[in-house]
């Protein structure tokens, strides 16, 4: 799942809950978060830019998306290509 210069993380919530959406460093250090937010039913799509969270172009290498939702967690990785 190679990308460049963005990436789309997409999910489903079956009901009204919290949602964190934060792309984490191999470090396990947090680059940006994409969603914070309580979020309806429904479909979802989020793009990643490749930056960070003060809008600086992050290196290539391995990224890790991790999803939270209600009692859902899911942690998924990335390779950015630049």
């Amino acid at each position: 799942n190679p990308f460049n210069p963005e990436t789309v993380i997409r999910y489903q919530l079956p009901e009204r809950q919290h949602v964190t959406l934060m792309i984490v460093d191999l470090r396990g250090q947090t680059v940006t978060t994409l969603v914070n937010d309580v979020q309806f039913s429904g479909n979802y799509e989020v793009k990643w830019d490749g930056k960070d969270v003060r809008g600086n172009a992050a290196a290539s290498g391995f990224y890790f998306y991790q999803l939270r939702a209600g009692i859902f967690s899911e942690t998924r990785k990335m390779l950015l290509i630049r």
